[in-house]
């Protein structure tokens, strides 16, 4: 529920000199009656009930209810002695704003009856105030039908937004985790073998320096190109920190595989309009280590890459006519492929692998869904 001091309906698109007056029309009601004993009687409702709607506000659970049954028994009482039925109208705003559905659809439906049925007894009973003021107790019967459900809609769309923001924020700390997770995973895969290469030869060479001079400078020149080597990687490796889109990726493996002296071809749209760069960076790096492990382990004589992409989802399908994978094969082991398996489950993307006469690998990711202008347009 909002705090006490957000009572005066400040969002619900009705001028605050309105509602203002609404808060004085009551006593002119009051004063209308010729009766001394009426007047100090609907005062002291009109001052109960707004004490009411204030512990209303401040109030939680069951005694939240209470006091609002109570403001309905005044608006009621109102109606009936007065023939002010505006209080009704303060009720539809306050029980809007229950956020529980039960409570919410309780509230509503027995200050919908009150309201009809005082109103049709107050026409019965030929009461000359509500007579006199036909059309706007018609226009407080509108209120008390729309104004709860569409501030009961705009409280949840407003709780579904800000719930959608702290998901946003938690998906990018997840990006962010995931992203680190990689490039710890990749700076061991990639160094690790190298540094451990280079502390062996160092450790060696050290102690043929005086024994083996020669052996030692062939030790000390191994060193120098595992060093090399490590630095290219590291430099490879920080330029795929940096995304990776799809058509720069398959111009390198059109490279790489022609190198190789293996046939190449490309069916589909290398551009992906409805995929996020997340998930085309994740495409594009399960791309390069699939076309690695062609050349280095199929001994294939050609290579084909198939793109599609749909509203749901971007699709690609890369199949040698190697030698296949063994029956042995391990996928939680080596070539990279349990790398390319969780890289793929982060974004909610699959990877299927068929070995018949080579072997064929279908990874596919999620698209972003995206209204066209014309159904924009339509809602």
């Amino acid at each position: 529920m909002q705090k006490w001091y957000h009572i005066f309906q400040r969002s619900t698109g009705l001028s605050p000199y309105v509602w203002v007056i609404f808060y004085i029309l009551p006593f002119y009601f009051i004063f209308s009656s010729t009766s001394m004993y009426e007047s100090i009687i609907g005062i002291a409702l009109v001052l109960m009930f707004f004490a009411c709607y204030v512990l209303s506000f401040v109030s939680k659970g069951r005694i939240m209810y209470f006091w609002t049954a109570v403001q309905i028994l005044i608006s009621v009482t109102m109606t009936v002695l007065f023939g002010y039925v505006y209080f009704s109208l303060f009720l539809a705003f306050f029980i809007g704003n229950i956020q529980h559905k039960v409570g919410f659809i309780t509230m509503y439906c027995i200050h919908l009856v009150t309201t009809f049925v005082t109103i049709n007894y107050g026409f019965l009973t030929m009461n000359p105030v509500m007579l006199s003021q036909i059309p706007f107790i018609l226009v407080s019967v509108l209120g008390v039908v729309l104004l709860p459900v569409t501030t009961y809609n705009r409280n949840k769309r407003e709780k579904l937004e800000v719930q959608l923001e702290d998901a946003n924020k938690r998906i990018s700390e997840l990006v962010k985790l995931e992203e680190r997770q990689r490039i710890a995973r990749d700076l061991h895969d990639t160094l690790g073998q190298r540094l451990s290469l280079i502390g062996l030869k160092s450790d060696l060479a050290s102690k043929l320096i005086t024994k083996n001079p020669v052996q030692a400078q062939a030790e000390i020149k191994d060193v120098r190109q595992a060093a090399r080597s490590a630095l290219k990687e590291v430099r490879e490796l920080v330029t795929q920190m940096r995304g990776a889109r799809l058509d720069e990726e398959m111009f390198r493996v059109e490279q790489i595989l022609k190198a190789a002296q293996i046939e190449f071809s490309l069916k589909g749209n290398v551009k992906l309009p409805n995929t996020s760069l997340l998930n085309e960076n994740v495409l594009s790096m399960c791309v390069k280590e699939a076309v690695t492990n062609i050349v280095r382990h199929s001994h294939a004589a050609a290579c084909s890459i198939e793109i599609e992409s749909s509203a749901t989802k971007a699709t690609i399908k890369i199949e040698d006519n190697g030698v296949g994978l063994p029956k042995s094969f391990n996928l939680s082991k080596g070539n990279g492929l349990q790398g390319m398996k969780e890289r793929l489950e982060f974004v909610n993307g699959t990877m299927e692998m068929i070995v018949d006469k080579g072997t064929t690998l279908v990874i596919s990711v999620p698209n972003v869904f995206k209204a066209s202008e014309q159904e924009v347009g339509k809602s």
